[in-house]
């Protein structure tokens, strides 16, 4: 018995030992691994950290691009006192090429590609020419299927003693800005679009001042829409020198201060100043009616918006925008050059509203009324309105529209259609004319107008198709 004890003990001990030693092996193992596992940690964590810097680096080192391809059917009315003209058949195609590059988080390059082409257009018949390729319109006419720049500009926006700053130079959006883009389908650009709407080189600075009112800025404004330099080889090999001569056009500036004086995301207001100096005008007093310059030009306006009606009402109401604007101009002439007609300074004013609901189809209805008296003129020549600028009208304008998403992907529209009604009720022509004699208002109805077949109004039916990504 006791034999029989000591070997089993004896045995024990050995299945013992061999345990222990398994049980040590294991440790050992499982340690070996957790120190794998730490180093692949480590490691990924060194990737990822990797990883991260390169998704940075692209995300600064990669140009990107946008497209904006629209298609569209203008029915066009204009009356006179003697004729109706119309075009029931007016089809064209606009495309805009967009590009931004951002090498640095405070340093942006945005630029835009453009052709804006009837159906059946070339470059025969001077489409393409003269006023079609005046630099402040030059891609909100109809021409030929050639690429211009719309847009071209560095944006820098560093931040000085603790406000958040910009500074941009080049080809600035100066078109679709604050109140137009909404029937436009647009986010707004710099511009307020009751008083200023067209193309042009120059310069902006921004300071914003939100730690003092919600979401405010004041921005500086330098452009110049007319150059006098004379074209190269021009004048015996004198390249770029400035005409000269009483008739020469001057170099057209414009300086503005344009104000974000308050934003909340609901309630927002903003405000502009600007004179534009040397502005020109045909003079038709010459055997040869020509351009010339006639002196300078104040304005100034005030819009404000309401982005949703109450406090989480309804969705109905939190989607209504409504809008007003009111608007001023002040002509003042060179001594002998009449400008609008007259040498006395004249005073002009607009004023405009507007709203935007939503309906059931997920789309927005718009309506918007606004007035212009005589002498009002403002710099919007470059308005998407194929009758010209409602906002320069000199009477009454009316405009319905209803834009529906067909397409929408990750909450945008990608494909979209919109269908527009502008009708134009002149009181005095000269509503899109420059500053010189056609500028000149003459009472819609008098014996001047009826003798000058002046257009008494206009309308343009519009329906569009648009791709956007």
């Amino acid at each position: 018995m006791k034999k029989i004890l000591f070997s089993a003990a004896v045995i024990s001990g050995v299945f013992l030992n061999a345990y222990a030693d398994d049980v040590s092996d294991l440790k050992a193992e499982i340690e070996a691994l957790n120190k794998k596992v730490t180093k692949l940690e480590n490691k990924q964590k060194r990737t990822n950290k990797s990883l991260a810097k390169v998704r940075a680096h692209d995300a600064f080192d990669n140009i990107k691009f946008d497209i904006d391809f629209r298609t569209s059917y203008d029915y066009l009315s204009y009356k006179t006192p003697t004729k109706t003209y119309t075009n029931d058949a007016l089809y064209s195609n606009r495309l805009w090429l967009g590009m931004g590059y951002q090498p640095t988080p405070n340093m942006i390059f945005k630029g835009q590609l453009a052709f804006n082409k009837a159906f059946g257009a070339d470059n025969f018949n001077n489409r393409g020419t003269g006023f079609d390729s005046f630099d402040w319109v030059v891609n909100e006419t109809l021409t030929d299927d050639t690429l211009k720049v719309r847009e071209a500009y560095w944006l820098w926006t560093p931040t000085v003693g603790g406000f958040g700053t910009t500074l941009s130079v080049g080809r600035r959006p100066a078109t679709n800005g604050y109140l137009i883009n909404l029937r436009d389908d647009d986010k707004a650009k710099s511009p307020q679009g009751h008083i200023i709407n067209m193309e042009f080189d120059g310069l902006s600075a921004s300071i914003k001042l939100d730690r003092y009112v919600s979401g405010s800025y004041i921005k500086m404004c330098l452009g110049r829409g007319l150059t006098n330099a004379k074209a190269r080889f021009d004048n015996q090999g004198l390249d770029y020198i400035p005409a000269e001569g009483d008739d020469a056009l001057d170099n057209m500036d414009l300086v503005g201060v344009l104000a974000k004086l308050y934003d909340d995301g609901q309630y927002s207001a903003m405000a502009t100043y600007y004179r534009a100096f040397n502005v020109p005008g045909m003079d038709t007093s010459l055997s040869t009616p020509a351009l010339r310059t006639y002196g300078d030009v104040d304005g100034a306006s005030l819009s404000m918006q309401m982005q949703g009606i109450g406090d989480m009402i309804n969705d109905f109401l939190d989607d209504t925008i409504i809008f007003a604007s009111v608007a001023w101009t002040e002509t003042r002439p060179d001594a002998n050059r009449p400008m609008l007609g007259t040498t006395n300074k004249e005073s002009g004013y607009s004023y405009w509203v507007g709203g935007q609901i939503p309906n059931l189809t997920g789309g927005k209805f718009g309506l918007e009324y606004n007035y212009g008296s005589k002498y009002w003129r403002p710099f919007t020549y470059g308005e998407d309105t194929m009758i010209g600028s409602k906002m320069a009208t000199r009477g009454n304008a009316y405009e319905a529209y209803w834009t529906q998403p067909i397409i929408k992907k990750d909450g945008k529209s990608v494909f979209s259609m919109q269908i527009r009604y502008t009708y134009l009720d002149y009181d005095y022509t000269g509503s899109n004319a420059f500053f010189g004699d056609n500028g000149k208002p003459v009472k819609i109805g008098s014996q001047e107008a009826i003798a000058m077949n002046a257009v008494e109004s206009a309308q343009d039916l519009r329906v569009y198709f648009r791709y956007r990504y």
